[in-house]
C-alpha cells in the first residue's frame, strides 16, 4: 500500500497537464464514436419504441463494467490499462495475459471496422448507390487508409485534428438531439401503444448489443501519467463521461423514434438517421446528421487507431505478438498501425454491420467480465465492494449469453463466424504464450 501512496505523490508533483474537462473529453470522444448512428436502426427493428430503455440499460451495464476499471486503474496506476491489469493480477499465467491482449486488441479492431462501416454508410447515403454493399466497403477501407496515413504521419498533427473533431462532433450531436426533439410527430406513450409490448428478453438482448456503443471509457486510464490526482480524476471522469453518453444517446433515440417513422429507420438501418431526417428536417437536417455521423466516426477511428496500436506494440514487446509489431519510428508504432488497419478492413470485407456490432459487443463484454473477475480477486487491495463486483460479473455474463442466444436463434451462420474468429484468436494467444514461456525458462 505504501507503493501506491508514493505513486500518488509522484502524480501530484509531476507536471500533469490533463484536468477533468480534458479527461472527460477523452472518454466521451472514445465512446461517442458513431455507436448511436449504428445501433439505432438495429434496435428499432427489434424492439421499436423501447429502444431508449435498452440503450439506458446498456449504459448501466457499462457503468458496472467501469467500476472494476476504475478500481484497478486507481490501484495499479498503469497506462497499459486492461492488458496490464490482468497481467499484474495473474502474473503466473502467460496464457491469460496473452489471451486478454489478443482479445482486447481485436476488440479495438472491430470498433475501427464498425466506425469505418458507419462512416461509409452515411457518406454515401445521399447517392443512388447507397445500398451497394461493395461500394460501402470500399469507402470504409478508404477512410481507414486516410487515418492510417494521418497516424503514421505525425502524432502532433493527429492530436490537433482529433481535438477539432471531438469537440465539433459533440456540439453537432447536441444540436441534432434538440432539433429532433423539437420536431417530434408523436409522443412516446403513443409510440409505445402502437408498438405493442416488447418482451423483456428482447429489450435485454438489445441492451447487450448496444454495449459496444459505450466502449471507450477506459481510454482515460491510458492517460494516467498525464493527469493529476488519478485516485480522484479517474473515477470522476469515467462516470461523468458514461452519464453524458447515456444522456446523449437516449435523447437522440427519443427524438429519432418520435420524429422519424419506424419503417424509414428499419428500412435503412445502416444510415437510419440520415434517411429519415430529410422528410422531417429538410435538406439541412440531413446534412447536419451526416456531418455529425462523419465527424463522430472519424474521430473514433483516429483515436482508437492511435491508442490501440500503441497497446499492440506493448503486447508485442512482451512477446505475445510478432516482434515486428513492437518496432517504432520516432515513437510511432508504424507496423502496429498498419496491422490494425489491415485487420479492420479484412473484418469489413468478411462481415456485415450486424456481425461487426455483435462481435465488438461480445468481445468487450468478455474483456470487461475478465476485468470484473480480476477486481473481485483482489478486492481487498482495491477496496472494492464484493456486491458490486458480483453484480458486474452477473450482468456482463448475462449480456454475453444473451447475444450468443440471439445469434443461435436467428442467424446461426453469424454465430459460427464469430466463434471462428475467437478460435483463431485463442489459438494465436496460446501459441505465443507457449513461445514466451519457453524463452523464460
Amino acid at each position: 500500500m505504501d507503493l501506491n501512496k508514493n505513486n500518488s505523490l509522484i502524480h501530484r508533483k509531476r507536471g500533469a497537464t490533463l484536468g477533468m474537462a480534458e479527461l472527460i473529453a477523452i472518454a466521451l470522444g472514445g465512446m461517442v464514436g458513431g455507436g448511436i448512428f449504428t445501433i439505432l436502426g438495429i434496435s428499432v427493428s427489434m424492439i421499436g419504441a423501447y429502444t431508449p430503455l435498452a440503450i439506458m440499460l446498456g449504459g448501466l451495464v457499462a457503468a458496472l463494467a467501469a467500476y472494476s476499471y476504475v478500481k484497478l486503474g486507481v490501484y495499479y496506476k498503469d497506462e497499459g490499462a486492461t492488458y496490464s491489469f490482468f497481467k499484474k493480477t495473474f502474473p503466473k499465467s502467460s496464457f491469460a495475459s496473452s489471451l486478454v491482449g489478443w482479445w482486447i486488441v481485436f476488440g479495438y479492431i472491430s470498433t475501427i471496422a464498425l466506425y469505418a462501416y458507419t462512416f461509409s454508410s452515411y457518406a454515401i447515403s445521399g447517392f443512388s448507390f447507397a445500398d451497394n454493399e461493395w461500394i460501402r466497403k470500399a469507402v470504409a477501407g478508404a477512410v481507414i487508409a486516410v487515418f492510417t496515413l494521418i497516424n503514421v504521419w505525425s502524432v502532433k498533427g493527429m492530436g490537433k485534428i482529433e481535438d477539432v473533431m471531438v469537440y465539433t462532433k459533440l456540439i453537432i450531436l447536441v444540436v441534432i438531439s434538440f432539433v429532433l426533439m423539437n420536431n417530434t410527430q408523436t409522443s412516446l406513450p403513443v409510440l409505445l401503444q402502437e408498438s405493442g409490448s416488447a418482451s423483456i428478453l428482447g429489450v435485454l438482448i438489445v441492451a447487450s448489443i448496444t454495449f459496444v456503443a459505450y466502449e471507450g471509457f477506459q481510454l482515460v486510464i491510458h492517460a494516467v501519467d498525464e493527469m493529476a490526482y488519478p485516485e480522484k480524476n479517474i473515477p470522476r471522469s469515467i462516470y461523468a463521461a458514461i452519464a453524458l453518453a447515456i444522456t446523449i444517446y437516449v435523447i437522440i433515440a427519443l427524438g429519432a423514434i418520435a420524429a422519424i417513422p419506424f419503417e424509414d429507420i428499419v428500412k435503412n438501418q445502416e444510415y437510419a438517421l440520415a434517411s429519415g431526417a430529410n422528410d422531417v428536417l429538410g435538406h439541412w437536417g440531413t446534412d447536419l446528421v451526416i456531418a455529425g455521423a462523419l465527424l463522430a466516426t472519424s474521430s473514433a477511428i483516429s483515436g482508437t487507431l492511435f491508442g490501440a496500436s500503441r497497446l499492440m506494440a506493448v503486447i508485442a514487446s512482451d512477446g505475445y505478438f510478432p516482434a515486428l509489431l513492437a518496432k517504432r519510428s520516432n515513437h510511432i508504432p508504424i507496423p502496429s498501425i498498419l496491422a490494425m488497419s489491415g485487420f479492420a478492413f479484412c473484418l469489413i470485407l468478411a462481415g456485415n454491420l450486424q456481425v461487426i456490432v455483435e462481435f465488438g459487443s461480445v468481445t468487450f463484454l468478455l474483456v470487461s467480465l475478465l476485468m470484473a473477475y480480476a477486481n473481485h480477486k483482489i478486492r481487498h487491495l482495491t477496496n472494492s465492494s464484493p456486491y458490486l463486483t458480483i453484480l458486474a460479473l452477473i450482468a456482463l455474463s448475462t449480456g454475453t449469453v444473451l447475444i450468443i442466444y440471439f445469434e443461435a436463434s436467428t442467424q446461426i451462420e453469424q454465430l459460427f463466424f464469430i466463434a471462428g474468429i475467437y478460435v483463431l484468436l485463442t489459438l494465436g494467444a496460446w501459441l505465443f504464450s507457449k513461445v514466451q514461456a519457453s524463452r523464460q525458462r
